[in-house]
């Protein structure tokens, strides 16, 4: 099965994500362009590489994106990488951390240590202080 991308259809798709309308598409290819002949531009199969070329300049979009961009199979794609059963992502779970949690556990806790003891000796140097000022 031989399917062809429809390259009108993906200057549609990409300048109405970019939120441009077809005038002010029309205004950027100049002055033989307008918004009726955009729309006759869209609704072609194969466009011309020369005015794609063009067209990616205006839109900033890499010509290859209007050539071979195909919808159906992004959303094949989309549809069964995220679907909601339990073989998906979202209820995929991480048998293989990148971290270990004991090792996780045990820094917090020499941490937790480390503050007690710096605590303590906050405390001790402020009781010396303390009674040094009872002594005059």
């Amino acid at each position: 099965m031989d399917y062809k991308i429809h390259q009108g259809r993906n200057v549609k798709r990409f300048r109405e994500m970019l939120g441009i309308k077809q005038e002010a598409l029309a205004l950027d290819l100049g002055d033989d362009w307008n918004q009726k002949k955009i729309s006759l531009l869209e609704q072609k199969e194969t466009i011309e590489n020369q005015l794609l070329e063009k067209i990616s300049e205006v839109l900033k979009i890499p010509v290859e994106a209007f050539q071979n961009f195909d919808e159906e199979q992004a959303v094949n794609i989309i549809a069964n990488t995220f679907s909601l059963d339990n073989g998906s992502i979202f209820n995929a779970h991480n048998t293989n951390p990148i971290f270990n949690p004991i090792e996780t556990i045990l820094k917090l806790h020499e941490e937790k240590i480390a503050l007690y003891e710096r605590m303590l000796k906050e405390k001790d140097e402020m009781m010396s202080r303390l009674e040094k000022l009872l002594e005059k």
